[in-house]
């Protein structure tokens, strides 16, 4: 039954692909005879092209300057076929760029992770911490990561290290707040059972309850890394140097549509592919009661 409901979800997905490729199309491809216009310098002629627009007389001028998905796969294949490119700190491939991207967000996330599962197991095991903490945790989780931006730029004075620290402050409440719960959740009569078989607190902690809040505590991991791909993006925009956020804000300085749309996507795509690898960790610590 699985897999026919699967193949049938992707025939249709593919169906919706195909019609909004049409759609997209038709939108893009309507024309109208260019008017007379004067003679236009070489830099104007190339101005003109990177709007959308066919400068040449006679030529026909698109309705409007977005791009048609032939364009789009035409970046597309320029931006994958030379990923690793490197011309200069303004010109770098996609590859790089996004690797830049990917690695702010590892280390970010890591330091979340260390910080973030042993707090909520104290938390999650304590009751008068959990209320002690619970103020503070309050405060601070609504605040946006980019307001803390500012701040981490003054202190630390590095722009790079600075957007650490904000996939950081980002990722720690999700999985502080999910492991606290996931913690707190453990069936009382598990740990009654451990108490009973005088199980020291270290192995109670790794063989009891780390099992039983496993998949909440991946739950809250699920959720820190696609806000922190969602941060990692807006911050590098802010602070610029590498990065794929600094890489949609350079084409959009240089009127290249194309390389912004396909950048948009190719977030997109890994941000999927992330959220797909913490959806498969959490199916193998689920457990059946």
């Amino acid at each position: 039954m699985r897999p026919s409901l699967n193949l049938k979800a992707a025939l249709l997905s593919l169906l919706l692909l195909a019609v909004l490729l049409g759609i997209w199309q038709v939108a893009t491809m309507t024309t109208a005879p260019a008017a007379a216009q004067p003679t236009l310098t070489p830099e104007q002629i190339e101005y003109q092209k990177m709007l959308g627009k066919n400068p040449e007389p006679g030529g026909q001028a698109k309705a409007s300057g977005f791009p048609t998905p032939a364009d789009m796969g035409a970046t597309a294949w320029r931006q994958l076929s030379n990923p690793f490119y490197d011309n200069g700190p303004n010109d770098k491939g996609i590859a790089i760029q996004l690797a830049w991207s990917l690695g702010r967000v590892g280390l970010g996330f890591l330091l979340a992770c260390l910080v973030a599962v042993p707090l909520g197991f104290v938390i999650g095991m304590s009751p008068l911490l959990h209320k002690a903490f619970d103020p503070f945790i309050q405060v601070l989780k609504p605040i946006s990561p980019l307001a803390w931006m500012p701040l981490a730029l003054y202190t630390i004075k590095d722009s790079s290290t600075s957007g650490i620290f904000v996939i950081f402050i980002c990722s720690v409440w999700p999985m502080l707040l999910n492991t606290a719960f996931g913690v707190a959740s453990v069936k009382r009569e598990w740990l009654a059972v451990a108490s009973t078989l005088e199980v020291k607190p270290l192995r109670r902690a790794f063989r009891v309850i780390l099992p039983a809040a496993a998949p909440t505590i991946l739950t809250g991991m699920r959720i820190s890394m696609g806000i922190a791909w969602l941060v990692i993006v807006a911050a590098e925009m802010l602070v610029g140097g590498t990065g794929i956020g600094y890489f949609v804000w350079n084409e959009w300085n240089n009127l290249s549509l194309t390389n912004v749309i396909f950048a948009i996507l190719l977030i997109g795509v890994v941000g999927m592919l992330l959220d797909l690898a913490f959806a498969g960790l959490q199916r193998k610590v689920t457990y059946v009661e």
